[in-house]
């Protein structure tokens, strides 16, 4: 059976990134499973070149098909940060999820409302050969003051989907695998795992 890397450690990804794939015939790896420990620094200039330097770092130091991807959220009001810096937006020293959510809360006091905003995702496949391959998904919504739900991670907990009526945390796992920008970045990029796997 054809293997695929999935080029992250951060456990909320690869539990979404695992539901996403399932419909592959293919034995889906994560680093751990395989005993790698890779330190990619992500200092691209864009999604695309952050993911695809996980992507090909993966692939390179395993001789497998690898699929990273970068996302970020960005708002209007703030001129579209966090975007890229999204995981890195707080200016505490070991931030969590929480402070990040609270800074950005923080920066919008004041500012008119809808605080609309999206979440956009590029998800690179790295082959082999060192050839990139690349998808990109979006999901809409607004940020709001209070923090509902528990089913997500990052801003999912402040990110309003009107047509749902639900943030993003209050989803279930089903209804975010369809509306997530990560679900549409791998819809996208389906076809070319398959072929790329010849699946």
């Amino acid at each position: 059976m054809q293997k695929l890397l999935i080029a992250t450690g951060n456990r909320g990804k690869v539990k979404e990134l695992q539901t996403l794939l399932a419909t592959l015939d293919v034995q889906l790896l994560i680093p751990a499973d395989i005993g790698l420990d890779l330190d990619v620094v992500e200092d691209g200039l864009n999604y695309e070149q952050n993911a695809g330097k996980k992507a090909l770092a993966y692939s390179n130091a395993s001789g497998l098909i690898s699929i990273a991807d970068d996302s970020g959220l960005e708002v209007d009001a703030l001129g579209g940060a966090p975007g890229l810096y999204s995981a890195r937006y707080s200016p505490l020293p070991h931030a969590t999820d929480a402070d990040r959510r609270a800074y950005m809360l923080k920066n919008l006091s004041g500012k008119p409302r809808p605080w609309t905003a999206h979440f956009h995702a590029t998800l690179a496949i790295g082959l082999p050969d060192g050839k990139l391959l690349f998808a990109d998904g979006n999901c809409y919504g607004e940020i709001i003051p209070e923090e509902r739900g528990h089913n997500g991670f990052g801003y999912d907990p402040i990110f309003f989907i009107s047509e749902m009526k639900s943030t993003m945390a209050e989803l279930s796992m089903d209804e975010k695998n369809r509306l997530s920008h990560r679900a549409l970045a791998v819809k996208n990029a389906l076809p070319l795992l398959q072929k790329a796997l010849k699946v």
